[in-house]
């Protein structure tokens, strides 16, 4: 039992490294994380006693 937690806790090590790596290493390979700019306007309406 103590076996596969040591091996679920390396899996997890190294799969936060790869995370790390794709966000660093990502837009060389065409992964674009800038999100979507759209701009909105809402009329506001301040109600004055």
């Amino acid at each position: 039992m103590v076996r596969l937690v040591k091996w679920l806790f390396y899996l997890a090590i190294l799969g936060f490294i790869a995370l790390v790596a794709y966000a660093y290493i990502g837009p060389f390979f065409g992964a674009d994380f800038s999100p979507t700019s759209t701009e909105i306007r809402q009329e506001i309406i301040l109600e004055t006693d």
